[in-house]
């Protein structure tokens, strides 16, 4: 008997993406092929340029592709996409409290629904370190809070597929770390697809099952790597300081071909 070949949780097929400027088109990207399994963490790697956050835009269905295109398993016709997606920016309404703010997508879909996800925001509140300025307003919030802010909203969309564009990158260290922890308990227990953007072959190496290398004007995608170790045994392994080495290595033959 033949065994069955499960659908990715999205895929993407032929990805081209350009935009008009000076003098004709500036191409973003170029024929991006992806296959991203259910439950995969999948770290999109590369420097700024390289079309990482244009890929994750096409990916949500906020952009268009010039040619090729997007499939994503179980999407019911006429709705929306089953996507979470926390941009670069934290797009946090200003006139809202991080109460607010957090419970918007639950709010959405009915007063029932913003009621029974209350819970679970003072939860990610109080684990995120936000509980005593749930009241405050985005304003008042250092860059880093309001990121944190802006992953809990995320979270709280309960959508199988998690785009994330950069999500840590205003926080410090320790702060970074924590979070870290806490996206990978999310992954772990409850079976989310996550497809990270990053430029960090640190946290990529830390937390991905799989990472794609991007490079070049336009972007493409110049390698995947398989990460087959468990999360917990990679810290400072032979194999992922030699993965991080192999990395480099080739984004920085990349970034000598196209400079």
């Amino acid at each position: 008997m033949k065994a069955i070949r499960e659908v990715p949780a999205l895929r993407a097929e032929g990805l081209c993406k350009s935009y008009a400027a000076a003098g004709g088109r500036l191409a973003v990207l170029d024929h991006i092929r992806l296959d991203i399994p259910r439950g995969g963490f999948l770290a999109l790697l590369g420097p700024s340029g390289s079309g990482k956050s244009t890929l994750l835009n096409l990916l949500a269905g906020i952009e268009k592709p010039d040619q090729g295109r997007v499939e994503i398993a179980d999407a019911a016709p006429g709705a929306p996409p089953p996507i979470a997606y926390m941009q670069q920016k934290d797009l946090l309404l200003p006139w809202r409290t991080v109460w607010d703010n957090v419970l918007l997508g639950p709010e959405l879909r009915g007063p029932h629904e913003r009621q029974r996800q209350e819970p679970a925001a003072l939860e990610w509140l109080r684990a995120f370190g936000l509980e005593r300025f749930r009241d405050a307003c985005p304003a008042q919030l250092s860059g880093g809070m309001r990121q944190r802010a802006a992953l809990i909203r995320t979270l709280l969309c309960e959508q199988p597929i998690l785009l994330l564009d950069e999500p840590f990158g205003a926080v410090d260290a320790l702060t970074r770390r924590r979070l870290q922890a806490h996206l990978l308990r999310i992954w772990e227990t409850l079976g989310k697809t996550v497809v990270l953007v990053t430029h960090d072959v640190e946290e990529a190496l830390h937390l991905a099952t799989r990472i794609a290398l991007m490079a070049g004007q336009p972007g493409r995608i110049v390698e995947e790597i398989a990460l087959p170790l468990p999360h917990r045994a990679r810290a400072q392994s032979p194999e992922s300081l030699r993965l991080k080495g192999q990395i480099l290595e080739r984004l920085g033959t990349e970034e000598q071909n196209h400079g």
